[in-house]
């Protein structure tokens, strides 16, 4: 049991198993609904801010930067600048007429593989470099997991004059060969992790361990909604730019306004937060996708991860478990913990696909649309074909799926397991 759960001060890489908090704790929480979490950094029970005293600072400096970012123009203008000149944005909402007609319902497909550096991860990045930049930081460090995130970290050090460090599992580096040799390409230095799973977890772990040791030069840029408060809330607010979009290009599509399903693959979940929080105030039901093999929502209890309390997976000791998806981007053993509150209100559901089905999944859309999807995304698909074959989704309901990012990653990993 951790007493002050501002100030958690294990290991990165350890959960602490939840033990249950005072009743007034829990009751004195700040409560939202995809709205701002308070100082506290608290989605009822989930969030927070445990990482090592020697952090503290940094983060308070970090939400007050952001704070004040947020609500100045020149910051905002500038942003909504280079996310429209720069990432390509607005992304358009194409639908998916072959498939549709297949399965009986209308399938949107909000199409975050066209932005710029092919995922939504630059919605994120751009916002937090900008102000990286503003608190007078010179250096960016980065996790990543499928190297989406780490592409994009990378392309805005390039676009702004920053450094770059990216730290990824050395699994991943052999998996994702291509995207290594994007981020270098775009100057930034790949550090291989060797430690523990070697995927996206210890990757994060590194990062965290390294930030600790710079914070006066150094910007984290965490690439989930994840991490100690404000992270959570602050990735949710850079993308949330993908659901307010997809809220008012539904609105000009649809008779009704809204789809009947908004469905959005999860692993720490910031496609996810970013797509439902334009949709959290309808009656639009929201589904989000974890893998099978990692699945927080489903599979884990809550506990404490790289500084936030979520649903995590871990053993009776606290230790954390192995996550396994075919998905670098999904092999996170955590997940957001707004996520966390969204299930536990009943406002959102999480469910699983199977690598197997993930792969079905993206080879479907692939010949019925002409559109490449990474297994991310092949997860919310997987989930949409499943349901709608078991009549979870009933027929002529309006389908909405957030296309987290391209697929041209995935072809080797692909390969190895379509027949041609």
């Amino acid at each position: 049991m951790i007493s002050n759960p501002g100030t958690e001060a294990s290991s990165p890489d350890i959960a602490t198993r939840d033990q249950g908090e005072p009743t007034a704790v829990l009751a004195a929480a700040e409560r939202s609904l995809m709205s701002d979490p308070g100082h506290r950094g608290r989605f009822a029970e989930f969030g927070g801010r445990f990482v090592p005293e020697s952090l503290i600072p940094a983060c308070e400096e970090l939400e007050a930067a952001f704070r004040d970012a947020r609500i100045d123009p020149h910051f905002t203008q500038r942003l909504s600048h280079l996310l429209d000149v720069y990432a390509g944005r607005p992304t358009p909402v194409t639908p998916a007429p072959r498939l549709s007609a297949e399965l009986g319902i209308t399938l949107l497909l909000k199409r975050e593989d066209l932005a710029h550096t092919g995922s939504h991860k630059i919605n994120n990045v751009i916002g937090q470099s900008l102000l990286a930049q503003r608190m007078g930081r010179t250096r960016l460090i980065a996790e990543t997991g499928a190297g989406q995130h780490g592409v994009a970290t990378a392309t805005a050090g390039a676009l702004l004059g920053l450094d770059v460090t990216v730290y990824m599992g050395e699994v991943d580096t052999a998996r994702q060969e291509l995207n290594v040799f994007r981020m270098e390409l775009l100057g930034a230095e790949v550090v291989p992790v060797t430690t523990g799973t070697r995927t996206l977890k210890d990757a994060t772990n590194e990062a965290l361990r390294q930030w600790v040791s710079r914070t006066e030069d150094t910007y984290y840029c965490i690439g989930s909604v994840m991490g100690p408060h404000p992270y959570p809330w602050m990735v949710r607010e850079f993308q949330r730019v993908i659901g307010r979009e997809a809220r008012q290009q539904c609105a000009s599509l649809l008779i009704r306004g809204v789809p009947d399903v908004v469905v959005a693959c999860v692993g720490g979940g910031s496609n996810a937060a970013g797509t439902f929080a334009g949709f959290v105030d309808t009656t639009t039901r929201l589904v989000g996708v974890e893998a099978a093999g990692g699945a927080a929502m489903t599979d884990g209890s809550v506990g404490i991860l790289h500084g936030f309390r979520s649903q995590v997976l871990q053993d009776e000791d606290g230790q954390i478990a192995e996550a396994h998806s075919i998905s670098a981007g999904l092999d996170y053993p955590g997940v957001g913990p707004e996520h966390a509150a969204l299930g536990g209100s009943g406002r959102a559901e999480y469910v699983t696909a199977t690598d197997e089905e993930v792969v079905e999944a993206v080879v479907r859309l692939a010949r019925a649309e002409g559109i490449l999807a990474a297994l991310e995304s092949g997860h919310a698909l997987a989930w949409i074909l499943r349901a709608v074959a078991s009549g979870d989704i009933t027929p002529g309901s309006t389908v909405l799926m957030t296309l987290s990012g391209r697929g041209d990653k995935d072809v080797s990993e692909l390969r190895k397991r379509v027949g041609t």
